[in-house]
């Protein structure tokens, strides 16, 4: 058995991912605000717009397959240094696309990038969080949100004052890469892969499905918000445009709240009854948004669905990544790339359900979906084998005050 590590070297290591995790919400986030001059450059229809951005999910879904035998044999510690390069440079070649099809070709180019470097920190996110002994995947997907948040104002800002995109990328792409592989150099070494073979085999693929689909429900629910709140706001609620985007807005802050404060809530409730009572609250706010149609009660409606969308991917895929007989990281590609199919998937569905019924109707699948996920972390075993109740056994050599995350 390897010696344990001092407390110190886990807490730069924690620090050290919580950097991965916010350099990749600053990245993704920055060329948004780009979107329409690129589609006025390049002449783009909504239809051929709506085509050509899923490549972006598309390169991640296919990347992601290959990422946990990538992982298994190189580590997370090599594979985010790989992919760091590629994914801060890569985006350039977004900004010099010349028609619809190579847009379409460089983001898929860039998302394989952003989907390999995400499921290997959230790997050694997981590996973190086995030396701590406490939940930490919470805080890091708040940092990746803040990150976002972040990048959105940089690109907004960017746009604003007339930079391309090519040049915003790689200003931006350049020092963040330079300030990433000296983070990576605190990470530790990943789990070993036979850690818990003893009780693998056909019951844990079972429980990566249910993750999986616990995943794949809540990214509809995200990537919906994303794409439908500010039109149903809009068009259907008749607010003016300025307003229409108070939905998404006040669902991603409330997305970083709960994310930020998620690890105490955890450690308070437990995984699985963090996940049942706010995907309930969750059902239940935008339920009551969609039946008052009254904009206040709606935009209170999207807040609502923030709160319980955000804790799915952290508790996910902590539980995917400590399923006996599985690496980490072949567990979390799993379930992520089952997860970035419902982000996928959302947008579209909404819009077909919306073309024959109405936009209420649509985005009524939502509260049903945030139920579905409740009642699928009711006693889930493969979640609550995601809960520390032990303190960390490393201590430093001078004792320091306990501490919540």
């Amino acid at each position: 058995m390897s010696e344990p590590l001092p407390a110190g070297r886990v807490r730069t290591a924690r620090v050290a991912v919580t950097a991965i995790f916010a350099l990749h919400g600053v990245l993704f986030a920055s060329w948004t605000a780009h979107i329409p001059q690129i589609k006025a450059h390049l002449g783009l229809t909504d239809g051929t717009l709506g085509l050509t951005l899923l490549g972006a999910p598309v390169g991640s879904v296919t990347a992601t397959v290959l990422a946990g035998l990538v992982l298994a044999r190189a580590g997370s510690r090599t594979v985010v240094r790989v992919c760091l390069v590629g994914y801060c440079l890569a985006g350039a070649l977004v900004g010099i696309a010349a028609s619809g099809p190579q847009l379409g070709a460089a983001l898929a180019c860039w998302g394989a990038f952003a989907g390999v470097l995400d499921v290997a920190m959230n790997a050694q996110g997981i590996a973190v969080e086995r030396l701590r002994r406490r939940p930490v995947m919470s805080t890091l997907h708040g940092a990746w949100s803040v990150g976002a948040l972040a990048g959105a104002g940089i690109g907004a800002a960017g746009a604003a004052l007339g930079v391309p995109l090519t040049p915003q990328v790689l200003s931006l792409g350049v020092p963040l890469l330079v300030a990433g592989l000296l983070f990576t150099r605190g990470f530790v070494a990943d789990p070993p892969a036979d850690r818990n073979e003893r009780a693998g085999g056909p019951r844990a693929s079972r429980a990566l499905l249910v993750l999986g689909g616990i995943a794949f429900a809540g990214l509809v629910c995200e990537g919906a918000v994303a794409d439908w709140s500010s039109v149903y706001l809009r068009e259907s609620l008749h607010l003016d445009a300025g307003t229409a985007g108070l939905g998404y807005a006040a669902c991603a802050a409330a997305m970083v709240a709960v994310r930020l404060s998620g690890a105490r809530l955890q450690d308070r409730l437990g995984p699985g009854r963090l996940l049942w009572t706010l995907s309930v609250l969750a059902a239940a706010g935008m339920a009551a948004g969609l039946l008052t149609g009254h904009p206040v009660v709606a935009i209170v409606g999207f807040a609502a669905l923030g709160v319980g969308v955000a804790p799915v991917i952290p508790v996910v895929f902590s539980a995917a990544g400590n399923q006996p007989g599985l690496a980490p990281g072949t567990a979390v590609a799993t379930v992520s790339a089952i997860g970035w199919a419902g982000f996928m998937c959302g947008p579209p569905v909404i819009g077909f359900v919306a073309d024959r019924t109405s936009q209420p109707v649509a985005l009524g699948l939502l509260p049903v979906l945030m139920l579905l996920i409740a009642a699928a972390s009711v006693r889930n075993r493969a979640i609550e084998q995601a809960r520390y109740d032990t303190p960390a056994a490393t201590p430093d050599p001078a004792p320091t005050p306990a501490s919540s995350i």
